[in-house]
């Protein structure tokens, strides 16, 4: 009977004990997968933002290389770092190019923002009948390929002679970024709260004072979002630059494309004059990178 008593008491200790070593160990458990999980998430970022920046990387380096070693197989990591091929794209008379593509994207950037702002204004604020034709109407203009329309563009451009200008992008820049341009901004309309435009105008403010010294500020981050979208678009656009122009209003993207000749391809030349093309766009991100996370979030929490 005393081994009975015994051996019941010894089980009855354990029974007692096992919820405590289940309870135990499940917080281990946990904060372990938790530890593992704030390692692997940031890990796989760094692997994705790594292979992401590595071309533009090797851009960069590339264009400090002799044309010997900028094509040889295996790459060739160690080089003596070289100023000869930004000084061969400025010599062949990059500075002109660049001109054209700065004026042609901030003149049109300038033209969209004048007038997507109030179209996307009244589309948000006060809607016209049937708005949501007039926005599959804005949107539907992008629908056509460019190609489709080149023909009767280039007859327009000619008999107006606007032929190799920078006018003629500028209006065609305008035309292509002007739809993306509407739906961006009347989102970020539609976030600004009705109650504060509606205690405007119970203060005696006018539509424009509502929409400049109120609305405008509130929607600063979705302005310059939407003017980095433009400027990407209107920068990169090659197309209708290659078609419409010639020599003096040619713009960065046809100056890239000389350095592929039938001679061959100048890697070292086409990696300078690419890192010299991207730099303006990057450093526009650069300057307005808290706007544009702001204006790229708004809406994104209710």
């Amino acid at each position: 009977m005393e081994a009975d008593d015994d051996g019941d008491a010894s089980m009855s200790t354990v029974a007692e004990r096992a919820p405590g070593r289940v309870a135990d160990t499940a917080p281990g458990r946990f904060r372990s997968r938790f530890r593992m999980e704030r390692l692997l998430v940031p890990t796989l970022a760094w692997i994705a933002a790594i292979g992401f920046f590595f071309p533009v990387l090797w851009m960069f380096l590339t264009g400090f290389k002799q044309e010997a070693d900028a094509f040889t197989s295996p790459p060739k990591l160690i080089f003596a770092p070289t100023l000869a091929q930004y000084r061969e794209i400025f010599s062949r008379g990059f500075a002109p190019f660049l001109i054209n593509s700065a004026t042609a994207t901030v003149v049109s950037t300038l033209l969209v923002l004048a007038l997507a702002i109030p179209c996307a204004y009244g589309l948000a604020i006060k809607p016209v009948e049937k708005w949501r034709d007039v926005l599959f109407f804005f949107i539907s203009t992008r629908f056509l390929p460019v190609v489709g329309a080149i023909v009767p563009i280039y007859i327009i451009a000619r008999d107006a002679q606007l032929l190799d200008t920078v006018t003629v992008l500028i209006l065609l820049y305008t035309a292509m970024n002007m739809p993306i341009a509407v739906w961006m901004l009347r989102s970020f309309f539609l976030e600004v709260p009705r109650a504060i435009m509606e205690a405007a105008r119970i203060d005696g403010a006018t539509l424009r004072q509502e929409l400049v010294r109120v609305v405008l500020p509130l929607v600063a981050p979705g302005i310059a979002a939407t003017a980095l979208i433009c400027v990407i678009f209107a920068w990169n656009e090659f197309f209708f630059a290659v078609n419409l122009t010639s020599s003096r209003a040619a713009t960065v993207p046809v100056f890239l494309v000389g350095f592929i000749t039938s001679e061959g391809l100048f890697w070292a030349r086409l990696s300078a004059a690419a890192t010299m093309a991207c730099l303006p766009v990057l450093l526009a991100g650069w300057i307005a990178q808290k706007q544009l996370v702001r204006g790229l979030t708004m809406g994104a929490v209710k």
